[in-house]
Parts: C-alpha cells; structure tokens; sequence
C-alpha cells in the first residue's frame, strides 16, 4: 500500500539513521554509530513494531568539530533499497538534492528501488543550502532561493514525466533541454510518495504545490499549528489539491522525568559536540531558510540535542501526550530521532505506541 494521510492515524517515522550521530552533535561514545550493520538492524526492528517509514539525509561533507558531525552518511537511494529488500512492511524515503543529480538517472533508480520494495519507497526531494558541498561538487550554490526553487520544479516535472509518460518523449524547459526520453520500469502505484523537506516560504510553496507531505521544522505545536493551515489552505486554494505536514523531533524517554532530563543533559550539554554545533548553525544562518533568525539564536541546546528539531522527552506518558499535541495541531505526523536507535527504539514501542493508540492518535498496526 502506498503511504498516505489519514485522518486520525498519526504517521511516525525515523530521521537521519543513515548518519553517523544521527542527530544528536554530540561526542558521547554511545552515539548512533550509522553504519550498515546497524541501519538493517532497525529497519527490521522498525518494520516489526510498526514504524511507517524510514526518511534519511543526504550529506556529503562532515560539519567540523570534535567529531566531524555527519563525517560517514550512507547514501539514500542504494541505502534504501538494500533496507527494502529486507523488509516486510515499512516505507524507506530516499533523499535527493536536485543540484547534484540527473532528474533522469534518479528516476531510473527510485522506479528501480520501489520494484525491489513492492511499491514501498519514496523520495523526498531537496533544492540545496549547504554550500560547502556545492563548493565539492563544483557547482554554484545560487545566492537566489527562488533560483533553487524553480530548477527542483522542473527536475521534478522531468522526473514526473518519466513515471507517468507511456513511450517516447522530449522536454524542453529553462534548465533541461532532453530527448527522446523513455522511462521504464514504473514505480508500483504509478508514482513515489513526494515529501519536501523545506522550511522556508518557497519550500513550503513546492510542498503545496507538488508533494504529498511538507516536512517541515517548527518550534511547538503552537506555531505548527500555523504552519500546517498555511501550508494545506496554499495547497487547496493554489493548486487545489490535498496534502499533509509532517515535522521532525528527538525523543528521550526514561521511566522517570528525571532520568530523561539527565540523559538529555549528558548528552547534549555535558558531551555536546558545540564546535559542530556552532558550524551547522553558521551554515543554516547563511544558506539555509529552514530556520528563522529568531530560532537560530534561541535553539543552541535544541541544535546539540537533535539538530533544531522539536524536544520530545520525559516519560512514556509525556511523549505520549507530546506527540498528541502536534497530531492535535494538525500534523499528520512526525519523525523520531534518538541518541542510538536501536536501543531506545523497544522501550518507544512497547510503552509510548500503546499510549498513542489508547489516545487515538494512532491505529494499531498489524
């Protein structure tokens, strides 16, 4: 079955486990290591207790500090379809940056990837910021954000045509000029679940108009909740077409307040990585629309915890309830992130999921 909202099934998916640290800028030793051997682990663990989908990071260069954050990243189109073919049920999301791939090459591949997964893969589609690794690709990182913008449009609608399109085919735009296109085979369902992951006002615009799900960062399920009428009431009165938002948090959760709040410490201020830290944020400030100045001055603590994403910590009844605020605030769902996945993913399941369902946020899985 293909991914989709809906109403009162509160979708929860994994952030960033592809990465090294994953997305805590952190140098305790017990952070998520990133490697292979560790990411098929929870896809499968994932898979078996009810996980919707896997959504990773593309990243091609570390952020510096003591533990060059993000210096190993497993690439999300071979990462994926490694993960499906061992899996039952889970959706796995490849990330890809339009700057530095071929709208025909991926297209190829992400058919080839939803094949190997009976339909279970995705794409979530990115414009670019990080300008560093423009700088490796050779490529200019365009100062303009509608720039970015207008050449993913197109990528995208090349990428689209390739799935939808029966035989032959030219395109002939502003940014590709290609012909005699062919695209066999076809995704599964006729096409990939779209996610994009951008927060500025021109992502949320492609979002609308293009994607099944914005994936998007906010400060609480207050200001979220904004975000989520701005973004769906854009997309049925711009393009008329239905959509949802997801947002992304970390998760701390410990039988007591207490022992949460000390994890979270030891972590995240005790073991911060805050050399790293301070790069990726100069990085977002300056190239980046993700984040408003105001939350990059204020989320130092929330940078090192889970890089700018919302805080999800406490008990197994706080996060439950946590959660439930965002599903309240209209969001149709959210990924978790952890300091080591595979450790603290069971205790998740076995005492927050069941939470969630008995407070109807989320149907129980099969």
């Amino acid at each position: 079955m293909p991914l989709e909202r809906s109403d009162g099934d509160f979708l929860l998916g994994l952030f960033s486990p592809n990465c090294s640290s994953g997305l805590a800028v952190t140098a305790v030793p017990e952070r998520w290591s990133g490697s292979w051997e560790d990411n098929l682990a929870l896809a499968v663990l994932a898979d078996d207790v009810g996980v919707d989908f896997l959504l990773p990071i593309a990243r091609f260069i570390g952020y510096g500090g003591e533990t060059n954050f993000h210096e190993s990243v497993l690439e999300p189109i071979p990462w994926a379809a490694g993960l499906l073919a061992r899996t039952r049920r889970i959706h796995v999301f490849s990330t890809v940056h339009t700057a530095f791939n071929h709208p025909v090459v991926s297209a190829k591949q992400l058919a080839t990837v939803d094949r190997i997964g009976g339909g279970r893969a995705g794409i979530n589609i990115v414009a670019g910021w990080n300008k560093p690794e423009y700088d490796a690709f050779g490529v200019e990182l365009p100062t303009d954000h509608d720039a970015r913008y207008a050449r993913a449009q197109e990528w995208f609608e090349v990428v689209r045509e390739l799935w939808t399109t029966p035989g032959r085919f030219d395109h002939d735009g502003e940014f590709f000029a290609l012909h005699g296109l062919e695209g066999e085979p076809k995704p599964v369902h006729g096409t990939l679940p779209i996610l994009n992951a951008g927060s500025s006002g021109q992502g949320r615009d492609f979002a609308a108009r293009n994607a099944d799900f914005a994936f998007t960062v906010v400060a609480g399920p207050e200001d979220g909740a904004d975000v989520v009428a701005a973004v769906t009431t854009a997309a049925r009165e711009r393009y008329r077409r239905e959509m949802g938002v997801l947002t992304l948090g970390h998760v701390v959760c410990r039988p007591t307040h207490a022992e949460a709040r000390d994890a979270l410490h030891h972590y995240a201020e005790e073991g911060a990585d805050w050399a790293a830290v301070d790069n990726l944020m100069a990085l977002q400030g300056l190239h980046a629309q993700s984040f408003t100045p105001e939350m990059l001055a204020t989320f130092r603590s929330r940078f090192a915890a889970g890089h700018g994403s919302v805080p999800l910590v406490g008990t197994p009844d706080e996060v439950a309830d946590e959660i439930a605020r965002y599903a309240r605030a209209g969001f149709a769902g959210m990924t978790l992130a952890f300091l080591d996945y595979t450790a603290e993913l069971p205790y998740l399941a076995q005492e927050v999921l069941p939470r969630l369902e008995r407070l109807g946020v989320r149907r129980p899985r099969d």
